[in-house]
């Protein structure tokens, strides 16, 4: 385990290229290994769970090249290969529950592990519609190890129970394969990272209006490469936005980040709390906006406490922490609440975060779903434990910026999960 010194800063000042965005590269990776023909993708995400995702398209029988420069895939032309052993999907979700999904159809069997974290993460929310289709799916008391019996597969018409992309995404997966049309409703709009790709690499997905709208892919499709560049994680930026805010004088720029409007919310927050955004240009690739932005620190627009709930808090879900982490400091504080499925992530990180900064001297109320943060406090550096969770490691580092004293990040390793060169970027622009 790892420990990184987290020091009070001055200012943040400077410009990043982040790493590509980990929902998008799960997504093409996958995708790539099941087309025709070979992928090339610049800018694929550095972190450890995407190539979790490229591990086991690899194990699948499609030919994974790291060059550097870019990542090329060539795939199996639809049929995946019997691996000779587990599926690891390491610390992943995204992994384990896409992957289910694209792989139920192909007649094999499939054993799906993880690291000590992902055992405990929920995984019958894949399970019960992946077994309306037909599949034969075995889990350990809802949890992986999954055991996947592949064979022919029926479509179905599904509501998703709970908002979750990773749930729409191993249904669209699967419907593509489906005997049938297969369509899906949501309740509440998750991020469209796999519709757009699903289009990108050549297949036919609609989306019909109505009282609830419905997304409606055909089965039997098949897919052909692509040349992508994946546009720079926003989760990712969400770190080094939330910093902006904590100094009078930042001025960051941020290039090449993707603006898709599912994910854009955080952009909304963060204005909200006192960040001055000006864009400075926008491109589209593969439906996916690609542009530059500029942030200020800026007086803050919000007159009350910031709440976050229903399906904001869906749309927010990966950068609740960092939210969370810096709420202290805002002018009026935060309310974050129908947000239980933090309870579930790599750890219960609702538990994690209010721990964390009681350590450093926060005054909050925790609540099952959520917790509210007064804002104009004053926090002391203290040790804090990431639990092995990247997003609370880094969360942290962040809250350390404004502490009166230095902070200490037990577990900072974790960080390399989703952003690898998360502390190096964060030296660069804050000196301290």
């Amino acid at each position: 385990m790892s420990t990184e010194i987290i020091h009070p800063a001055r200012s943040l000042q400077g410009s990043l290229v982040l790493p590509g965005d980990k929902s998008i590269s799960h997504r093409y990776a996958m995708l790539a290994g099941l087309a025709e023909g070979t992928t090339k993708l610049s800018n694929f995400s550095t972190g450890a769970d995407p190539h979790s995702s490229l591990g086991c398209m690899a194990a699948l029988g499609a030919e994974v090249k790291d060059l550097g420069t870019h990542i090329e895939v060539t795939g199996v032309g639809g049929s995946f290969r019997q691996p000779t052993g587990d599926l690891d999907c390491g610390n992943s979700g995204s992994t384990m529950r896409m992957l289910s999904g694209l792989i139920a159809s192909h007649p094999h069997t499939f054993t799906l592990i993880g690291d000590h974290s992902l055992t405990v993460r929920p995984m019958e929310r894949i399970r019960k519609p992946l077994e309306q289709m037909g599949a034969r799916i075995a889990l350990v008391d809802g949890h992986a190890p999954i055991t996947i019996n592949g064979g022919p597969l029926k479509a179905i018409d599904f509501d998703t129970p709970i908002p979750s992309a990773q749930v729409k995404t191993a249904v669209l997966f699967a419907g593509l394969q489906a005997e049938g049309t297969t369509s899906l409703s949501e309740a509440i709009t998750t991020r469209d990272h796999t519709e757009h790709a699903l289009r990108a690499f050549g297949a036919k997905l609609t989306r019909e209006t109505g009282e609830r709208p419905r997304l409606v892919i055909a089965g039997g499709q098949k897919l052909k490469a692509i040349e992508a560049t994946v546009p720079g994680d926003l989760s990712s930026a969400a770190f080094f936005l939330c910093a902006a805010l904590l100094f009078p004088d930042s001025n960051l720029i941020l290039d090449s980040l993707g603006m898709n409007p599912t994910r854009s919310a955080l952009l909304d927050v963060v204005a909200a709390l006192g960040a001055k955004i000006k864009v400075l240009n926008v491109e589209e690739q593969h439906g996916e906006l690609i542009g530059t932005i500029q942030v200020n620190a800026a007086p803050a627009l919000s007159r009350g406490p910031m709440e976050i709930s229903g399906a904001l808090t869906a749309q927010l879900i990966d950068e609740l922490p960092v939210l969370a982490a810096i709420a202290p400091y805002t002018r009026h504080g935060m309310i974050i609440r129908d947000a239980k499925e933090l309870r579930v992530k790599e750890s219960d990180r609702i538990d994690l975060v209010a721990r964390n900064l009681r350590a450093m001297g926060a005054t909050l109320t925790e609540h099952e779903d959520g917790m509210e943060i007064p804002g104009g406090q004053t926090l002391h550096g203290a040790q804090i434990d990431s639990g092995s969770d990247h997003r609370i490691a880094m969360a942290f580092s962040i809250a350390g910026l404004r502490a009166t004293s230095a902070t200490e990040i037990n577990g900072a390793e974790a960080a390399a999960i989703s952003f690898p060169e998360f502390f190096t970027h964060l030296r660069n622009l804050c000196p301290q």
